[in-house]
């Protein structure tokens, strides 16, 4: 059956619906390290039409200027993925966060009220935070920085490479993860430019003791080149693709979620 139709993004209205009818739901792609050893998994926003067709966030995400809006689906993926960790003890997952998110009381205490209900999540939990919006000013912002981290709490840094993070903030904010921009690795087993950029952050998050992550992997010669060049992990169709259902589910076969 052919998929409805869907324009670039959805009126503000439909995606209020969508949270209220509790049709935004997490997909879980796995970051793979060596020997083939997931290191975590990504948590990413899905919204499910009534049809039944389900949207990436690229779908339905990139009209939306409500910033209410926007953190209340922030919550709704924070709580959805604490409740997974929760009910999968074995699990580790990255849950993504607009970095304007990090300026809200209503998101700092939903937070802080997660993990004081379940506190030993926190060391199995990791913000992820986007590079392609401007990160809090840290005086403001270390304080809680530091206490989340006193409690396990990793934070990671998404599309390292392509955005608007400096190197002043490279280094101030001590990230655990960078995860490097997908548009590096395309085709860097045969790209000498993407191979030249991929060697220099790489230097750079591991002068920084941050755990590296290539996105947006592709295919094995990608994989190779990038384990040979000292990624700790890989991301991407290649080593997995989405799934609203995933393995650790004992429940129906696993569903690809694009």
């Amino acid at each position: 059956m052919r998929a409805q139709t869907v324009p670039s993004h959805l009126p503000e209205l439909e995606i209020a619906k969508a949270l209220s009818e509790q049709r935004i739901l997490l997909a879980f792609q796995p970051i793979v390290g060596a020997g083939d050893r997931v290191a975590f998994h990504e948590a990413l926003l899905r919204l499910r039409l009534p049809c039944g067709q389900l949207l990436a966030p690229g779908q339905f995400l990139l009209g939306l200027r409500d910033p209410t809006l926007r953190r209340a689906l922030d919550i709704r993926a924070l709580s959805l993925g604490i409740a997974e960790l929760n009910a999968h003890p074995g699990l580790r997952l990255s849950v993504n966060v607009d970095p304007d998110s990090l300026h809200n009381p209503v998101f700092h205490r939903e937070l802080d009220m997660q993990l004081r209900t379940a506190p030993e999540t926190a060391e199995r939990l990791i913000l992820e935070l986007t590079e392609r919006a401007p990160l809090p000013p840290l005086p403001v912002f270390a304080r809680r920085r530091d206490r989340w981290r006193e409690m396990g709490l990793s934070l990671a840094l998404d599309d390292f490479g392509a955005g608007c993070t400096s190197f002043r903030h490279l280094r101030d904010w001590r990230f655990d993860i960078l995860k490097i921009d997908g548009s590096f690795s395309r085709n860097v087993h045969s790209d000498p430019d993407n191979q030249a950029l991929m060697r220099a952050l790489c230097g750079l998050a591991q002068h920084f003791e941050a755990f590296t992550v290539a996105e947006a992997v592709e295919s094995s010669a990608e994989a190779r080149w990038l384990t040979a060049c000292g990624l700790d992990a890989c991301q991407g169709y290649h080593l997995g693709r989405p799934t609203v259902d995933p393995a650790w589910r004992p429940s129906e076969p696993a569903i690809a979620s694009g």
